[in-house]
């Protein structure tokens, strides 16, 4: 319907600068270019529009910064608290949580796919920027910087545990939502992470009411489960996710050794605390080694029916751009099924083009989908197939240890640590060793 309003304005505008061309057409003559009249070079002063946009990323960059030393260096819950608040205010409320990185992947895949689409140095900058502190010093961007997940942070109340093999399988959402977010904007069809932002809403203080419901929800959710939309559906935090393996620091729980006094494990809301582990006996390792050869040899089974289910919705998503909503409109009219017009309709019939071209255009966008819904059923099939392989595999722990892709630098687990304690100076050594 949206869609349809903006053909409508778009089409009134075009007919109301005609008409106005016309109007100064009859009242003013045209000017003597013969006369040997210059007309004077323009200075147009650069908007603030772009004064905003890097004054954002410069507050990105401090932000960022100030993240990773709290996290790393400091070790201070509170200052990190601190930050997610400011940040949640100036990204979240007085920006109106645009832009923002996780909405940048529309950006960045439409700058790919499309050569005529040139990105925003800002939007390039926020996508690009907390994937390189990723890089270096973990999900700082997460813990104390993102205002999706800040809004989250600060409704958590009473937090409950989700089971690993659960919380596994519902991350597999994220990577389904990253999948499709691409494959909609690589097609120029749409930004379904801004369009479906479940908190903009409220950064704005107005949006679709469907929208606002989903954030309410998310929120409710919140209360009980750490973070629920950066932990299940957040496509940016995948990403993060596969980057933080690879960080060159990374937060440890305690600031010198493990006494394994379980504190940490139970202030963790969002399962990135890894206990450790105790040895297996000789069946049990038999029997896990039988499981993962078996998944490993149905991995390439598994990709494939994912290619072939990508495939065969890729028809029915191919529906979600313009043009081909447009092509089925016109066809349905021609053939007599629709009975009435639409807007849309309209305005393309009042251009003149013949219809065979909108034809061969969408047919063309129906094709790019299900080019794009093979390899999009292809990446969720291997996604659910290595998360199967790694659940069956038991990895080696002597301590409790953050996960490198699950820990979100939140700072939690600090004050619980009594060997925390000790270096703040707040117990004793023998009491912060028991």
């Amino acid at each position: 319907m949206m869609r349809r309003h903006a053909n409508t304005t778009v089409l009134f505008l075009a007919v109301l600068c005609l008409c106005g061309t016309a109007f100064a057409v009859v009242n003013f003559p045209p000017p003597e270019f013969e006369s040997g009249y210059q007309l004077p070079d323009t200075e147009v002063p650069e908007g603030r529009g772009n004064l905003y946009e890097y004054m954002d990323v410069a507050v990105l960059v401090v932000a960022l910064g100030l993240s990773s030393y709290l996290a790393l260096r400091r070790r201070s819950r509170r200052g990190i608290f601190v930050l997610m608040v400011l940040s949640l205010l100036y990204f979240g409320f007085y920006r109106k949580g645009c832009i923002c990185p996780i909405g940048a992947i529309g950006n960045v895949t439409l700058a790919v796919f499309d050569g005529g689409y040139v990105i925003p140095l800002s939007a390039l900058a926020f996508f690009v920027l907390p994937l390189a502190f990723t890089l270096f010093f973990g999900r700082g961007f997460c813990g104390g910087v993102c205002p999706l997940g800040a809004i989250q942070d600060i409704v958590l109340l009473r937090p409950v545990k989700v089971p690993g093999a659960v919380e596994s399988c519902l991350r597999l959402l994220a990577y389904v939502y990253l999948g499709a977010a691409i494959l909609f904007a690589a097609t120029s069809s749409a930004f379904l992470i801004c369009r479906y932002d479940p908190f903009v809403g409220f950064f704005r203080l107005s949006g679709d009411i469907n929208i606002i419901i989903l954030g309410v929800c998310f929120l409710i959710i919140g209360v009980f489960v750490g973070r629920p939309y950066c932990r299940f559906l957040c496509p940016y935090g995948v990403i993060l996710r596969q980057l933080s393996r690879l960080s060159k620091w990374k937060v440890t729980i305690t600031p010198d050794e493990c006494i394994k006094c379980n504190l940490c494990e139970d202030a963790c809301p969002f399962g990135a605390i890894k206990s450790p582990t105790v040895p297996w006996h000789g069946e049990d390792h038999v029997k896990s080694r039988r499981k993962l050869g078996v998944l490993i040899v149905l991995l390439p089974v598994i990709v494939a029916v994912g290619v072939f289910a990508g495939a065969a919705m890729s028809k029915s998503a191919s529906r979600m751009h313009p043009m081909v909503r447009l092509a089925d409109r016109i066809y349905l009219e021609n053939a007599g099924e629709a009975e009435d017009t639409t807007d849309a309709s309209l305005a393309f019939r009042a251009t003149g083009r013949p219809v065979e071209e909108l034809y061969a255009e969408a047919t063309s966008i129906q094709r790019s989908f299900r080019v794009g819904g093979y390899f999009f059923g292809g990446f969720v099939g291997f996604i659910a197939g290595i998360k199967l392989i790694l659940l069956s595999v038991r990895w080696t722990r002597s301590e409790y240890e953050a996960s490198r892709a699950g820990c979100i630098a939140c700072g939690r687990c600090f004050s619980y640590c009594p060997r925390e304690h000790l270096r703040l100076g707040k117990v004793g050594g023998k009491e912060a060793g028991k």
